[in-house]
């Protein structure tokens, strides 16, 4: 049975799709049986390495989806914004600040402003809006790494998921009554209407300027420009479903046909 599989996946997304073997991620590569070691080196492509092997895979050369870029910077908000800001990518105002410079933080920024754990901030959780010092000294408490970011109000914010560097869907995120965060797991809706095609043009330009080439893309509008707020490799199926899109026959459909894009660059 598993020599009639086409691709090789570790990680799980494409768990179930019929040409593709899903190996699970192993911390070892010699976990793997001899076998499956064999399948992983010379599938044409593998799907879905993770970072555990994505940088292995690069520098051999070989073939895997998503890009190398799309898995280094998945969960890494420090580093998305520094690649933003050497790409050029308009995005809010933000600095970082390690423990000997905590200090400093009120000298650039005035109440309120966005807080963020650098890591595991994932559907709203470790975002938080500042609006006092003891806010300010909770939220460091939490942290040695502060990532401090110039609010802009708004209640809605445009996700845009873009699957080889094609828009998939977008669609508005409303926040609830009461709270600033826009994200489904916070209480906020899906509004598919009245998308500005200029700003999901924005979006698949950003995403090939940063090569993610899986991604959903958070875009807000302020004072007459976008701004790219943060890319998520892990981005919820809500709306997806809502809208009655099977992701992984999405991306298995631009498998088989060879349209997806390798992450490897020669």
């Amino acid at each position: 049975m598993r020599e009639n599989k086409h691709f090789v996946a570790l990680g799980s997304r494409l768990k179930g799709v019929p040409e593709v073997l899903t190996l699970g991620v192993k911390p070892n590569f010699h976990d793997y049986t001899p076998r499956e070691r064999e399948l992983i080196l010379g599938s044409k492509m593998v799907l879905y390495p993770t970072r555990n092997y994505a940088e292995f895979l690069a520098t051999m050369g070989k073939n895997f989806f998503p890009s190398l870029e799309t898995c280094l910077y998945a969960d890494e908000k420090i580093k998305q914004t520094t690649l933003f800001y050497m790409l050029g990518v308009p995005h809010p105002r933000t600095r970082i600040y390690y423990h000997l410079h905590h200090q400093e933080i009120l000298n650039d920024f005035s109440f309120p402003f966005i807080a963020k754990l650098a890591r595991a901030s994932a559907q709203g959780k470790g975002v938080f809006k500042i609006d006092n010092e003891g806010q300010l000294k909770h939220y460091l408490s939490m942290t040695k790494v502060a990532y401090i970011q110039e609010y802009l109000p708004h209640d809605r914010d445009l996700r845009v998921i873009l699957i080889n560097y094609q828009p998939v869907l977008a669609y508005w995120r409303k926040s609830a009554p009461g709270n600033f965060r826009t994200n489904l797991f916070q209480g906020g809706t899906v509004d598919f209407g009245d998308i500005p095609r200029q700003t999901v043009d924005l979006a698949r330009e950003v995403a090939r300027k940063c090569r993610f080439n899986e991604v959903g893309l958070d875009l807000i509008y302020h004072d007459g420009t976008w701004c790219v707020i943060e890319a998520n490799m892990k981005y919820g199926r809500k709306a997806l479903k809502m809208k009655g899109i099977d992701l992984k026959e999405v991306i298995r459909e631009k498998l088989l046909s060879g349209e997806l894009i390798s992450g490897c660059r020669s």
